[in-house]
């Protein structure tokens, strides 16, 4: 089988582009069958870290919110927002949480905040004071805001 055919069945198995696949098969040495396994594994990892993440952040934001004392929580990369979520929102809790769009959305920007630098949340109180947090840090439950 020729390269070109070989590309074409790791791209056909793997909905990946040309050049993954390509990259994939160089790496396991023109053995489609391993470059086919280490693009799964690889998918695989992804997918783990992305849940992971974005489980992490969400967590992050309810305890911002069940100590209360807030108006919204922004998500910020440099100086743009992101994401704004309303005190009203983030009360919904748990269960609103799965129903509710920018909750859910938080998921997704979970792994690109994990890989990226320049992310933030800020914290808006009642006041107009804005706290800036660093994104996962370790929450210490003894900790008062």
């Amino acid at each position: 089988m020729d390269e070109l055919a070989k590309i074409d069945q790791i791209r056909q198995r793997l909905d990946v582009s040309y050049k993954e696949a390509k990259e994939a098969l160089d790496q396991a040495d023109g053995d489609v069958v391993k470059a086919i396994i280490d693009l799964e594994e690889e998918k695989q990892h992804f997918d783990h870290q992305f849940h992971e993440h974005g489980s992490k952040l969400m967590a992050q934001i309810k305890h911002i919110f069940q100590k209360g004392n807030v108006t919204k929580v922004r998500l910020k990369k440099d100086n743009e927002t992101v994401l704004e979520i309303p005190a009203t929102v983030g009360a919904l809790g748990v269960v609103g949480a799965l129903s509710s769009a920018p909750l859910a959305i938080i998921a997704g920007i979970g792994t690109v905040t994990a890989m990226t630098k320049n992310y933030k949340l800020e914290i808006v109180r009642p006041d107009g004071t804005v706290e800036e947090k660093p994104l996962y840090p370790e929450v210490d439950p003894t900790e008062k805001e």
